[in-house]
């Protein structure tokens, strides 16, 4: 199975390199990428064959991944279109629906994915979804190329994806933000920022851990690290005063907004 890549981004780099961890090979994939110094890269760090030529990688690969910015997905489209000759479509454009892709495409074998930055390291999650026209053959495909980076959940509704969006797919980067200020505070508490790191980072993998193993509810396992007028509580409570929990949640909901809003902006192209 051949594989091709339009766009050789943060999410495509991703994904190929945790590809390439679970056995995938350097010739099934190819990327098509407008950026010498990102094929370059490309080229270097996978062994991947990667140039701008667009008709050259979607011939004869039997899986095409839409890796660009949502912004640029109407544009790549209209090239895109008279090249196919009946390829699975999956796109990772956040936002844009699978509707309007394959009204651009005139082509219905389309899944959409939203995946997120750890499938690089093998440890990401995907949420997908399928037009009805895509076969089953074709979703075991799509959840194959998924699972070799991480976990994945089919959804019945498209309109999950935006949760999807919100949750995981901008996830990563709630977390760093909040390993970034612990690791602030930590420094401020007087740790030098190796050490710092060290304690907040396997802190967080610890308690994900821990979370991930347990049957019981995570309110649950951060009420038996809170004792009674201890430090723990002490911390929850500030955070309590301070709303940072309905912050959270307002964030998310804000993030999901937004993937609504850019389907409605851009789904019109074309």
């Amino acid at each position: 199975m051949k594989i091709c890549f339009i766009g050789g981004g943060n999410m495509a780099t991703a994904l190929i390199g945790g590809m390439l961890k679970r056995g995938y090979t350097p010739v099934q994939i190819r990327v098509v990428e407008l950026n010498a110094d990102n094929c370059r890269r490309l080229q270097k760090d996978f062994g991947v064959q990667a140039d701008a030529d667009l008709a050259a990688g979607v011939a004869g690969s039997e899986v095409i991944v839409l890796a660009v910015k949502p912004q640029q997905l109407g544009e790549l489209a209209t090239q895109l279109h008279p090249l196919l000759q009946g390829q699975l479509i999956i796109s990772i454009a956040a936002g844009i629906r699978a509707s309007d892709i394959a009204r651009w495409l005139n082509t219905q074998s389309i899944v959409r994915v939203m995946p997120n930055t750890p499938a690089l390291i093998q440890s990401g999650v995907a949420g997908l979804y399928a037009l009805a026209e895509v076969n089953a053959a074709q979703r075991e495909l799509a959840q194959a190329m998924m699972e070799a980076v991480g976990s994945t959940v089919w959804l019945k509704e498209e309109a999950m994806l935006d949760g999807v969006t919100a949750v995981s797919g901008s996830g990563p980067a709630y977390v760093f933000y909040f390993i970034e200020a612990m690791q602030e505070a930590a420094i401020e508490l007087g740790f030098n920022e190796v050490d710092a790191k060290r304690l907040v980072v396997d802190t967080f993998l610890g308690a994900a851990k821990l979370a991930d193993a347990s049957p019981e509810d995570t309110a649950v396992l951060r009420a038996r690290v809170t004792s009674k007028n201890g430090t723990t509580e002490r911390a929850l409570m500030s955070m309590e005063l301070a709303s940072v929990k309905q912050h959270i949640i307002a964030a998310v909901r804000a993030a999901a907004l937004r993937s609504k809003e850019m389907g409605d902006e851009l789904g019109g192209a074309n």
